[in-house]
């Protein structure tokens, strides 16, 4: 963890500072691999300490920024440009790894014993994550997650153009509905925590991804009648979702390898991004002047999420 954010705030700095944009996208891969041993440590320390529904409560609170972070960062990078030029992104994203580095080293023991740590090197971890992708339970919640989170991001990343340049929406309408979506996100999180007390992660995730397949499919309705108004509620409810398809799905799939739960929490982070990374050059690809395209790519994937935990994972009470 330390490592990782220490080398993301110095990568920070180089993208800061580059010459040219060669540099730049260099700098920036390599700060994405240093940036993503956060979203596995911090996985991997929840399994090391808890397990099953106590997990999937931990993850809910990790929702708080696993959720919120992507839905936000962009409001967020607005106001620091309006206060300096691109640079300043960078600068101020090395500020938050120093910041984040600093209390890691302050405040977060080991959690792994010695004697439970693998020592089989990166042959080990090959091994490991080819056991993992033949696992078909663990594969089904990697992919509900993913397709969930490729959901999310056609709604990111195309939003603003459809509420906006479609629909007509003032800036500031649209940023109030942003922000909506989002605190939608943390508070069904936040509720996820206490429905565990009654049910199992496995079936809050099946009910939780019927509705926001429901909701995904509201979106496309409202798009192609072309009413936004539906449409945004459909997507209140849907972004809410996801703040309980995460916890529960996370919790699911690495309860499976307690023993391996770096190497699972790395593949479960690395497979949901490629996926996630999908759906925006998807929304693009349909074209401009319609909300279709965002609405299409939103409800396939929110369907496929669901048909993944069914056929492949298919969750009990747990």
């Amino acid at each position: 963890m330390l490592v990782g954010l220490v080398g993301y705030a110095l990568l920070a700095l180089v993208c800061a500072v580059a010459p040219n944009a060669g540099t730049l996208a260099a700098a920036r891969f390599v700060q994405g691999f240093a940036g993503g041993t956060g979203v596995v440590v911090a996985r991997a320390i929840v399994r090391d300490l808890y397990a099953g529904r106590a997990a999937a409560k931990y993850f809910s609170r990790l929702t708080l920024v696993f959720g919120v972070a992507p839905v936000a960062a962009p409001g967020v990078g607005s106001l620091v440009l309006r206060f300096g030029s691109w640079r300043a992104v960078f600068v101020t994203l090395a500020v938050i790894g120093l910041l984040l580095a600093a209390a890691a080293a302050r405040w977060l023991p080991e959690t792994l014993p010695a004697e439970r740590r693998s020592t089989g090197g990166l042959a080990g971890t090959a091994r490991t994550m080819g056991s993992l992708l033949t696992d078909r339970v663990y594969l089904g919640y990697v992919l509900t997650q993913g397709l969930a989170f490729a959901a999310l991001f056609a709604y990111i990343s195309g939003s603003s153009f459809v509420f906006q340049d479609v629909f007509g929406v003032s800036g500031g309408a649209f940023s109030l509905l942003f922000g909506l979506n989002a605190l939608a996100l943390v508070a069904a999180g936040q509720a996820n925590a206490r429905l565990l007390d009654r049910f199992g992660p496995g079936v809050l995730l099946v009910a939780t991804l019927l509705v926001g397949a429901g909701a995904a499919v509201g979106v496309l309705t409202g798009a192609v009648a072309g009413n936004p108004w539906p449409l945004a509620v459909a997507l209140f409810v849907f972004v809410g979702t996801i703040g309980m398809v995460m916890p529960n799905s996370t919790a699911l799939a690495l309860d499976r390898h307690a023993s391996h739960a770096g190497t699972a929490a790395a593949l479960l982070g690395a497979l949901q991004s490629v996926i996630g990374a999908l759906a925006a050059p998807l929304v693009g690809l349909g074209g401009e002047g319609s909300a279709v395209p965002m609405a299409a790519v939103l409800a396939g994937a929110a369907v496929l999420s669901l048909a993944a935990v069914l056929t492949l994972a298919r969750p009990t009470d747990r």
